[in-house]
């Protein structure tokens, strides 16, 4: 295919990088096989523990270096990045529609947001403020600033295979720190694809080796950069059970893990909805993606007056979906990641029945011509209660429920009932019913939305959740801090010594 061509990527590819250096390793080769069709695309060999290690002593070289550079002569070489990026955002796009199955539309507009956090991060070189206070000594000045922290770690997902560690890296890049990339094993080559990309940029500038590492292996990589020291900081996205793994590896070290784990995000439908805005913002929520989003529509609460009409909506909606390769634009739906998803898919469907669902849109897998894979499934809409245990849980498929409330204050309470704590939104025309929404009394998630659906969060806000999502951002607003080390300093320009809180201490 001519995107792999352009992408430099061929049938087996090294891995492990450091940059301008591609590591030979022994280790088992991870193939990635496309879920679009099942064909197998490309292999990568995945690193060894000593491979690893290298990598890291890289990294911790580059960093002396690295820091030292002005804050906007990193931003200089992340805008050309930004650059570069837009050059390679058709071959890119394409990638990751064909190695993790969404729409090509999706798969560019991922490759969008990388291009955005770029032009965000190069105006941040030159906002990485502090502040300053007055001291209650005199001749005294008190301040704030912060300084980079050194070797940040990104464990990504299959599901935003490149977005979501150009987040990580682009503002870590520019506040100083150097990055060491495990993508996911199931969407490898994404990341040797953005290793090169990158790479052109760095060579022309001649950026250190090791400030952008890339670690491709299974689960035991991730296991080392938790437990490493020489990494303070781990930034993992992914499912609950994984990220509680993380923090209790990272943490047990005393150092800092940013998580973007889980969701179970709901849409409240208010009797006041504008009913148009409410079906697109339910129905892309709920399949994008094939419904592989953190923040995808999992749960409808539909006030008990429009239920019924809206629900006629719904089904009408899911009626006009067409499902097939993502690659041609036509298509709403592309297939899920593997067939393992597939079968959590079934098996949710079946637990949903037991507990006493009722489906009003049938789910199942799609067979024939087109569907070789054995992935693309059937979106389908199940009448449950918030209460069972499988609305409680996420599956990482396109399966939404559908539920009535009478008040706002129980659809509130539907919406916050359960342990995740990402995405939120209600569809409403009363001003009074946004604002409740809103308060503190409101939401318990990190992102409340008013008037449009659960996904498609924009860069320039911070972006992650509460509870079991695990309290991390991630983008814009002040994330950046997180990649740095906060420094009070205080300057005593007297002749004199006066102690805090009027201490006396005389010799």
């Amino acid at each position: 295919m001519d995107f792999l061509k352009s992408l430099q990527l061929q049938s087996l590819n090294n891995g492990v990088s450091t940059g301008a250096n591609w590591m030979k390793t022994k280790s088992a080769k991870l193939e990635s096989y496309s879920p679009v069709d099942g064909q197998l695309i490309g292999a990568v060999l995945s690193a060894d523990r000593k491979a690893y290690d290298d990598v890291v002593a890289t990294a911790q070289q580059a960093f002396e270096t690295w820091r030292l550079w002005p804050a906007p002569k990193r931003g200089e070489i992340v805008r050309q990045i930004g650059e570069e990026l837009r050059k390679h955002k058709d071959a890119l796009g394409k990638l990751v529609s064909y190695e993790m199955g969404k729409s090509l539309q999706e798969g560019l507009g991922e490759v969008q947001e990388m291009i955005d956090i770029c032009d965000f991060a190069v105006g941040l070189s030159r906002q990485l403020h502090g502040l300053t206070m007055h001291s209650e000594r005199p001749g005294h000045r008190m301040y704030e600033q912060y300084h980079p922290l050194g070797i940040v770690g990104v464990i990504s997902a299959f599901n935003f295979p490149v977005a979501v560690w150009s987040w990580n890296s682009m503002l870590a890049w520019v506040c100083g720190d150097v990055c060491i990339w495990k993508p996911s094993e199931k969407t490898p080559l994404c990341g040797v694809a953005c290793q090169k990309i990158i790479q052109t940029v760095f060579k022309k500038n001649n950026v250190p080796e090791g400030v952008s590492c890339l670690i491709n292996g299974g689960r035991e990589v991730g296991e080392w950069m938790s437990n490493d020291t020489r990494v303070p900081l781990v930034s993992a996205t992914g499912s609950t059970r994984m990220g509680k793994a993380v923090a209790a590896a990272v943490g047990q070290r005393l150092g800092r893990s940013l998580l973007e784990l889980g969701g179970n995000n709901a849409i409240i439908i208010s009797k006041d909805a504008d009913l148009a805005i409410a079906i697109t913002a339910a129905t892309f929520g709920a399949v994008g993606t094939a419904g592989q989003r953190c923040t995808t529509t999992r749960r409808l609460i539909i006030h008990e007056k429009i239920y019924n009409k809206f629900k006629e909506k719904l089904v009408n909606a899911y009626a006009q979906l067409k499902i097939g390769n993502p690659l041609n634009e036509k298509n709403h739906v592309g297939p899920l990641i593997d067939k393992d998803a597939v079968n959590n898919y079934l098996a949710a469907i079946e637990k949903c029945k037991v507990e006493g669902g009722k489906f009003i849109v049938e789910g199942g897998v799609l067979k024939g011509k087109g569907f070789e894979s054995g992935c693309y499934v059937k979106p389908c809409i199940a009448e449950a209660k918030n209460s069972y245990e499988i609305v409680q849980h996420e599956t990482f498929a396109p399966i939404l429920y559908i539920m009535k409330y009478k008040t706002m204050e129980e659809a509130i309470a539907l919406q916050n009932g359960v342990p995740q704590g990402l995405s939120s939104a209600v569809i409403t025309n009363n001003l009074k019913e946004a604002e409740r929404f809103l308060s503190h009394a409101g939401s318990d998630c990190g992102i409340a939305n008013v008037n449009i659906g659960t996904s498609g969060a924009e860069i320039g806000g911070a972006f992650g959740g509460e509870k079991e999502t695990g309290g991390g951002r991630e983008s814009g607003s002040d994330a950046w801090k997180v990649y740095m080390r906060r420094q009070t300093n205080t300057i005593n320009y007297s002749d004199k010594l006066p102690l805090a809180q009027g201490i006396k201490f005389d010799l």
